[in-house]
């Protein structure tokens, strides 16, 4: 990642030069890359707080940008490692006798619209929609359930029981809420989200 710093001010024109810097860099600097670690897209979402990046291996790696440190001041703006999931798995056109593979084209956030953050991802023919949530508290104290998981007989039970909430450490969970499969005959290249925010474009190889 590369981070812009603006040089010295002034008025016309004069000492406006940006230079630009490294300010962190993810992932091994090594020559010897797996052909699936190779990063094939990236995105960031509305407020800049997140940065997801797709490879060629169908993952779907989300960086957070943590919050800033009066105690390090040189840390504002890091990224650190917010989610990872398997978006999209090789398959197989048996009609056509034709791979597809795992590859992540494109990745496209939706803006916020609650405390969950939605994004979309494709390969070359299947677009799909995912939810990025966080869980931080479990329920406990089921009626028809032990403490361990295991059912217990109704009619061994002699009071009802409220469940309660009670916090745990903090879990990222990734679910696909609608899945686009067998929607273009050519490849997919690009997809966007539209103005409305419930519709989005999406456009394949065909000229």
């Amino acid at each position: 990642m590369a981070a812009g710093v603006a040089g010295g001010g002034g008025g016309g024109g004069v000492g406006n030069d940006f230079q630009w810097c490294f300010s962190q860099v993810k992932g091994a600097i090594d020559e010897d890359v797996a052909e699936a670690d190779i990063i094939s897209t990236v995105e960031f979402n509305y407020s800049g707080d997140l940065l997801a990046t797709g490879d060629k291996g169908g993952r779907v790696v989300i960086f957070q940008r943590e919050p800033e440190n009066k105690s390090r001041p040189h840390s504002r703006g890091e990224y650190n490692v917010y989610s990872t999931f398997q978006s999209h798995e090789p398959e197989f056109d048996y009609l056509k006798s034709l791979e597809i593979e795992e590859k992540i084209n494109k990745i496209r956030w939706l803006p916020q619209q609650n405390a969950a953050h939605f994004l979309l991802s494709t390969n070359d023919k299947t677009i799909k929609l995912w939810k990025i949530s966080e869980r931080d508290k479990r329920a406990e104290g089921y009626n028809l359930k032990d403490e361990d998981g295991r059912l217990r007989d109704p009619f061994r039970i002699t009071a009802l029981r409220v469940p309660i909430l009670k916090p745990m450490d903090l879990m990222v969970e990734a679910s696909p809420r609608r899945i686009f499969a067998n929607a273009h005959t050519y490849h997919i290249n690009s997809i966007s989200v539209n103005s409305d925010h419930e519709t989005y474009l999406s456009a394949d190889d065909l000229r």
